[in-house]
């Protein structure tokens, strides 16, 4: 992250900071990671501390179908169900201990704030627009937009419409772009996939000098409880700092080609502890006179493989619908559906969008998966005659 500031802040961090009406404004050191992480400093009208009442808590963990996977799978996205409240909308279909990934169809607006007291979140829009407010600005949202926002971050949802499907993945360290692209100062390098002007950090909104209660629904160890506070949550009247939500669009994500295919690293985005986030995005094909564009077969033998296909057509699978999540667990060989090596020869260009996730821990499967999978994809590699063989000997 690059640092930002917005608002009024005083010269001096830790220092005494009052209104024009010499009033103090209440210092909060935003961060994680104790004092060592990056973190930004808020600067609010009212003490940000003022609870009123806390109420009973909801756990809302995941409910495991499967511990132990090794059984390629499909999950078909456009089967998830949607629901009116952003929150109750949340479907993770896979979970292990670094992270919780699924899909969202939320339908209304949030009148509540929210915040994740435990995890990163990253929301991929799919479909739909909106706003996504927060208590240092707002962020307007469209297709494509990955919406980072950090553990802590009080939120609400503006939607435009009721048909928002966001791709969530809960982490539990801090998302960050890739090291290798950044040099000791943090800056992004020349070589990088994308720059600081591609992220767009929140708009400044003027705080909201509000009492009365205030609902804040906190998640923490899969449970949601909810606060009520004495003051409105974006009072803040100036910030600055590292650490913010922050978007990127997918389609500003520049692809990394060669003579021949370059493996899934060159697509990486994000990262987070024991997890990749990269941008499968419109990109010229190899071009070696005799380049297989389509990926070769590969174990993936210390990670897992996700895919959430968003756009356009995935030559290396076939049959593939958009909003599905394909799973390849990792030590189990995966590559090409029959005829899609083969079609991909000669190919120039691809106009496919995808988000992948590579965690390096195996993953769990939920009871909300089960419900939409796809059970006939495990065996979709046969050739035909196979296949035509294997359904005899299931009837």
């Amino acid at each position: 992250m690059r640092y930002h500031q917005s608002g009024n802040i005083p010269q001096k961090r830790h220092t005494i900071f009052k209104s024009p009406e010499d009033k103090f404004y209440y210092e909060q050191l935003f961060g994680t990671e104790g004092f060592h992480g990056i973190s930004s400093l808020l600067y609010h009208i009212h003490r940000p501390t003022q609870i009123k009442s806390i109420g009973e808590a909801k756990d809302v963990t995941p409910k495991i179908a499967v511990a132990k996977n090794v059984t390629p799978r499909m999950f078909k996205g456009m089967n998830v169900m949607p629901e009116d409240d952003f929150l109750d909308s949340r479907k993770f279909l896979m979970v292990n201990n670094d992270l919780k990934m699924g899909l969202s169809k939320p339908r209304k607006s949030t009148d509540y704030f929210y915040k994740n007291a435990e995890c990163d979140e990253l929301l991929f829009v799919h479909n739909g627009s909106g706003i996504l407010k927060t208590f240092v600005g707002n962020l307007e949202f469209s297709v494509g937009d990955y919406l980072i926002i950090p553990r802590g971050t009080i939120y609400q949802v503006e939607l435009n419409s009721e048909d928002t499907v966001f791709f969530v993945l809960e982490s539990h360290s801090p998302i960050y772009t890739p090291k290798r692209y950044r040099n000791e100062f943090g800056q992004l390098l020349e070589h990088s996939p994308f720059c600081e002007r591609d992220i767009v950090a929140p708009t400044f909104v003027e705080p909201k000098d509000e009492k009365g209660e205030f609902l804040i629904k906190v998640k923490k160890e899969n449970q949601i409880t909810d606060f009520i506070y004495a003051t409105h949550p974006f009072d803040v009247v100036g910030w600055d700092g590292y650490f913010y939500p922050y978007k990127f669009n997918i389609k500003n994500f520049e692809p990394i080609t060669g003579r021949i295919h370059q493996p899934p690293p060159v697509h990486q985005n994000f990262e987070g502890h024991n997890f990749v986030v990269c941008s499968f995005c419109a990109r010229m094909y190899d071009y070696h006179p005799m380049a297989i564009p389509a990926p070769y077969n590969h174990s993936n033998i210390d990670s897992d493989e996700v895919l959430f296909y968003t756009e356009g057509d995935f030559m290396s699978r076939n049959h593939i619908d958009l909003m599905d999540f394909t799973l390849h667990p990792g030590g189990i060989v995966h590559g090409p559906h029959p005829g899609a090596m083969e079609r991909s020869i000669g190919k120039k260009f691809t106009e496919e969008y995808a988000v992948m996730v590579d965690p390096f821990r195996p993953l769990k499967i939920t009871e909300e998966a089960l419900k939409v999978e796809d059970p006939s994809y495990k065996t979709s590699w046969l050739e035909e005659e196979d296949k035509t063989l294997e359904d005899r000997s299931q009837e």
